[in-house]
């Protein structure tokens, strides 16, 4: 069931989830997820700032209710995970111009005034790296 994954600065997306609150699909049978998932690499490939951080994709973040879902995460770092994106460049652009700072950052927390307009809102869960929890 686990498959291994390059460990560092990710972004994982869920490859499954709907398009939006009420689309499952596009017009081409297309999962929003999976519309996301090219988009984001589409748009890394744009900027070699984006080069160190992975684009990860898995069926099923189990945020279902949330539509094109991703989770932020690194080696001993908080991860988030976060949803309701459009699946296009300019979700994905913000995303990854989060991961960026998220990448530099010592613990994962990144100043709300570094955060793309793009990704605020769309927060909905924080999580702490295995023995550690957030003080």
């Amino acid at each position: 069931m686990l498959k291994p994954a390059q460990d560092g600065p990710a972004v994982v997306a869920c490859n499954s989830c709907r398009l939006s609150a009420t689309a499952r699909e596009d017009g081409e049978g297309r999962r929003g997820g999976a519309l996301l998932v090219a988009a984001l690499r589409a748009v890394q490939s744009e900027r070699a700032e984006y080069a160190g951080i992975a684009v990860q994709e898995m069926p099923c973040l189990f945020a279902c209710q949330e539509a094109c879902t991703v989770h932020f995460r690194a080696p001993g770092k908080v991860g988030y995970v976060l949803g309701r994106f459009a699946p296009d460049p300019d979700s994905a652009r913000a995303i990854l111009d989060y991961m960026v700072h998220y990448a530099a950052s010592d613990e994962g927390q990144v100043a709300y005034r570094d955060w793309p307009a793009g990704v605020k809102g769309h927060f909905i869960t924080r999580t702490p790296p295995a023995g550690f929890v957030v003080e």
